[in-house]
């Protein structure tokens, strides 16, 4: 699909629901509503819509690592065990990895909009429930339901930006996008650690609750409601994906504490690993399903969401250590650790933004492809210099070559993913995406640690050394591959004529 296909869609003008007039006068999925076309104030202005979108993906991104360097606090407020209070991370990324294509679709059938702020009110709400969790297992069960409200919200952010923004400047406003949920990534060890040392862990999750009550009016007010195809619900495909994420995502997570070859584990990965081949054959056979694997057939979207994959599972499990290594072995405070990564972690706001027009005048793939392989040079300059008494002169420069890599990576993968299917499966695909990275960042922790844990150990600083360059070196090797992946990507004049093509679209899906 062209861009100048997703301009042509978003403006078409729209119908009764927001969503745009039908061939043929076909209602919209609300087609029992009179008709009435959505108040100005309502609509969304680009500049608007990039600032709602961006804080509120910055919120749930930010929840994925900002909890790591508060447990010890945590653990000594609320007892439990280590294994506990894995959980207080491991409950986050489970609901929303294996919820994130429930929550698009959920949106593309019952309003972009309302299920975004029905989604931001849920983990607004989850945020202050967390902070004010009296043991450890009220803290984990919210934050199991912050993961689901992070699972409804954070999907509809990519598709509510693209209908705003005209198609000639998507390219700058993913980049802005991307910039700040990189950010939010990155920095979560930063945040989290700053917020304990000098505050109290609460805060942690107190932060989230103002900025969704600034945020939940002006989504109201200033996004325009749009939907997707109509077509209804797959609650046999949302089943088959959930528990297919669920067993495998568990048993990432587990793998190290329990043991590989644990039952259960082993249980989760065999019964993982065949819901979603059932997945895969629902996606083939089914008229309507959750995530068509038709759009695979697309070499773009095939080629983004592999790369994707493969850089979260390398830069996750790289942060997840080297945040580690410089308060436990160098004995930087957290606070002082955060700042130290600033280069890397602070370079996506400079380089982001830069790299969203140059994927407008260049195209995306040679941008995210020099992204990540620039991000697979800087880990593993840091497996190369790794010792016990690096000096900050030694890590600069891998810090800012990994910060530029991951800054140029973020902008042009947005634009490729939703520049790679039809404006009404863009929902599916940013759920799809959003999925798949959650799901690398969960395996990148998990086998990066398993290498550490192989290798090294938290005995002495040599001994944490000795586990951390093999794991890096593994972390470079997926980047690596991820960038292989992203060279498969089609040219920009051939990118128009990568997306798949829909079938007809039925009267009868389009009423549901």
């Amino acid at each position: 699909m062209s861009e100048h296909g997703t301009e042509r869609e978003h403006e078409r003008p729209e119908g009764p629901s927001g969503t745009s007039e039908r061939r043929s006068g076909t209602p919209g999925p609300h087609s029992g509503t009179p008709e009435r076309r959505p108040r100005t104030p309502g609509r969304a202005s680009a500049v608007w819509a990039l600032v709602v979108t961006s804080v509120a993906g910055f919120m749930a991104a930010l929840d994925n690592l900002v909890v790591t360097t508060a447990l010890p606090s945590i653990r000594e407020d609320l007892g439990g065990a280590l294994d506990d209070l894995e959980w207080t991370v491991s409950a986050y990324t489970l609901t929303f990895a294996v919820l994130l294509m429930f929550g698009a679709a959920l949106g593309d059938r019952f309003g972009r909009r309302k299920l975004f702020m029905t989604g931001l009110t849920i983990f607004t709400g989850a945020s202050a429930a967390a902070a004010l969790a009296p043991g450890i297992d009220g803290l984990v069960a919210a934050r199991a339901v912050q993961g689901v409200g992070a699972a409804i919200m954070m999907p509809l952010t990519l598709t509510l930006l693209t209908a705003a923004v005209p198609a000639a400047r998507r390219g700058m406003a993913y980049g802005i996008w991307g910039a700040v949920n990189g950010l939010a990534v990155a920095s979560g060890p930063l945040i989290g650690g700053a917020l304990t040392e000098h505050f109290s862990w609460q805060w942690i999750f107190w932060l989230n609750v103002p900025l969704g009550v600034l945020v939940l009016p002006l989504a109201r007010l200033r996004l325009a409601e749009s939907y997707g195809t109509g077509a209804r619900l797959d609650i046999p495909g949302t089943l088959l994906a959930s528990g297919g994420l669920f067993g495998i995502v568990y048993s990432l997570i587990r793998g190290n504490v329990d043991g590989w070859t644990s039952p259960t584990v082993l249980a989760g990965l065999v019964l993982g690993t065949l819901l979603l081949a059932g997945f895969v054959r629902h996606g083939i056979r089914a008229e309507a399903p959750l995530l068509p694997m038709r759009l695979f057939r697309s070499r773009a979207f095939s080629a983004i969401n592999l790369a994707s994959l493969l850089m979260f599972v390398g830069m996750f499990g790289s942060i997840f250590l080297l945040s580690q290594f410089l308060q436990g072995v160098l004995g930087y405070s957290p606070t002082q650790a955060g700042l130290r990564m600033l280069p890397w972690t602070a370079m996506p706001l400079l380089v982001a933004p830069v790299a969203g027009i140059l994927s407008d005048r260049i195209g995306g793939k040679p941008v995210v492809t020099a992204g990540l392989a620039l991000q697979a040079v800087g880990l593993a300059w840091f497996a190369v210099i790794m010792s016990p008494d690096v000096s900050y002169a030694e890590q600069l420069p891998a810090l800012i070559v990994s910060g530029a890599g991951m800054a140029l990576y973020f902008a042009p993968a947005a634009n490729l993913v939703m520049s790679s299917v039809l404006p009404a499966e863009q929902g599916i695909a940013s759920g799809a995406n959003n999925a798949l990275r959650e799901v690398g960042g969960s395996l990148g922790v998990a086998v990066l640690a398993a290498v550490f844990s192989a290798q090294g150990g938290y005995t002495s600083g040599q001994a944490f050394v000795d586990g951390l360059r093999p794991a890096l070196w593994v972390g470079a090797a997926a980047v690596a591959l991820a960038a292989a992946s992203a060279a498969f990507l089609p040219g920009r004049r051939t990118a128009g004529a990568a997306a798949p093509t829909a079938p007809a679209v039925r009267e009868d899906a389009l009423v549901g």
